[in-house]
C-alpha cells in the first residue's frame, strides 16, 4: 500500500512524537509498504493561529499524489489528524491538551487568552465531529484513550509501541546514581526531583540527561539546585546520543520519571528494557499503566517528602531494586509491545 502518516512538527524541537512517527514509518516500510510522513509546521500562539491550522489541515488534499492514489492516511497529532481522507485510521498521541485536561491546570495557557474559550470550543467541536469519521481509532495509551472518552465520548483502543532501538537495551551492574532522561521542561518536573533531593537522608545522586525546551529553563534549574544545596549531587549531561543513553540506563540504580499526566512515556519502557525499577508519581499518567508499586518500582505522591522517601528506599534496598527491575522487564515482554503488532492492528 501507499501510506501517509500525518503529524505536526514544531521547528527545532525534537521529542517522543518525532521518534514515534519515524518508528511507525520504518515499521510499515519493513512490512513492504511505501510510506511518507507529512509533518505540518505548527504554531499554537496567538490562540487564533490554532484555528487557522485546523482549517489549513482540513483544506489539504492528500488523496492522491501525481495521479497515484494514497491508499491509507494514519493520523497521529492535532491538528494533522483532521486532514481528510476516505480511508483514514487514527492513532492519537494526544489531543490539544490545554483545550482539555490542562484547560484550568497550572500548566495551561489557553485559558488566559481573551479568546481562549472560543478557541477551546472550536477545537473540541472539530475533534468530536472529525475524529469519529475515521475508519478505526487507536490511542497512544490507555490514559489518552480515557481522555478521549471523557471529553469527546469517543472510544479508542490503546495501542502500545516500543521505544527506539528497543532490542539494543541491556543491563549492567548498578552504580550509585539514579537516571532521569527527558527534555528539561515544566511538565517533566525536574524541579520536583531537586526539591526531593534536599529532603533525602541518603547521599542520593541523580544524572539528568536532555536539552531544555527553553535555554533559560536549564539555568533556572541549576540555580534551584544551588539554592537547595544539592548541586554537588546532580549532573547535567545535556543532549546525549542513543548509545550513551542506553549505557546510562544500564548502569543506573533506578530511573526517575515523575511527569504530570504523561501521555505514554518512552522513559518508562526504556527503564523496563534495561531491567531498572522506576520511581513515578500518582499523577504521572501513562507510566502508571506499567509501574506497579513495590513490584516494578515505587509510586510516590507528587511532593518532595514522598519522593525523597522513595529515593532513600531504593538507594538503600539494592536487592529490591534489582528484583523490581527484573519484574519490569518480564512485564514488558508479556505485553507484546512490538512494531509488528502495531502494524497488524493499524492495517486490519
Amino acid at each position: 500500500m501507499r501510506i501517509l502518516i500525518a503529524t505536526v512538527h514544531v521547528p527545532f524541537i525534537r521529542g517522543g512524537a518525532e521518534v514515534h512517527a519515524e518508528g511507525l514509518r520504518d515499521a510499515l516500510r519493513e512490512a513492504g509498504h511505501e510510506v511518507e510522513i507529512i509533518a505540518v509546521p505548527f504554531k499554537w500562539y496567538p490562540p487564533e493561529r490554532i484555528v487557522d491550522h485546523m482549517l489549513a489541515c482540513r483544506l489539504l488534499d492528500v488523496t492522491e499524489v501525481m495521479g497515484t492514489p494514497v491508499d491509507l492516511l494514519i493520523g497521529l497529532r492535532f491538528p494533522a489528524y483532521l486532514i481528510p481522507h476516505p480511508n483514514k485510521v487514527l492513532w492519537i498521541l494526544h489531543q490539544f491538551r490545554t483545550a482539555y485536561e490542562l484547560w484550568d491546570h497550572q500548566l495551561g495557557d489557553l485559558i488566559y487568552s481573551p479568546n481562549g474559550a472560543e478557541v477551546r470550543d472550536a477545537i473540541r467541536q472539530a475533534d468530536r465531529h472529525f475524529i469519529s469519521q475515521a475508519k478505526a481509532i487507536y490511542a497512544n495509551s490507555a490514559n489518552v484513550a480515557a481522555r478521549l472518552k471523557y471529553f469527546c465520548e469517543i472510544e479508542a483502543a490503546p495501542l502500545y509501541h516500543p521505544p527506539l532501538h528497543a532490542e539494543k537495551f541491556f543491563v549492567a551492574e548498578a552504580e550509585d546514581y539514579f537516571f532521569f532522561p527527558s527534555r528539561l521542561c515544566l511538565p517533566k518536573r525536574q524541579s520536583l526531583v531537586l526539591e526531593a533531593l534536599a529532603h533525602t537522608k541518603q547521599p542520593v545522586r541523580v544524572r539528568f540527561a536532555g536539552a531544555a525546551d527553553q535555554p533559560a529553563y536549564q539555568s533556572e534549574l541549576k540555580s534551584l539546585a544551588r539554592k537547595l544545596r544539592v548541586h554537588n549531587r546532580v549532573d547535567w549531561l545535556g543532549s546525549i546520543d542513543e548509545m550513551q543513553k542506553r549505557d546510562l540506563y544500564a548502569r543506573s540504580l533506578g530511573v526517575i520519571y515523575p511527569p504530570i499526566d504523561e501521555d505514554y512515556g518512552y522513559v518508562t519502557l526504556e527503564a523496563m528494557l534495561a531491567s531498572k525499577p522506576l520511581i513515578v508519581c500518582t499523577d504521572s499518567g501513562g507510566p502508571l499503566e506499567f509501574v506497579q508499586h513495590e513490584k516494578t518500582g515505587l509510586i510516590a505522591e507528587p511532593e518532595a517528602g514522598s519522593m525523597a522517601k522513595a529515593f532513600d528506599r531504593l538507594w538503600q534496598d539494592r536487592s529490591a531494586a534489582r528484583k523490581w527491575g527484573e519484574a519490569g522487564n518480564s512485564l514488558y515482554r508479556e505485553m507484546n509491545i512490538t512494531w509488528a503488532n502495531v502494524v497488524r492492528k493499524l492495517l486490519a
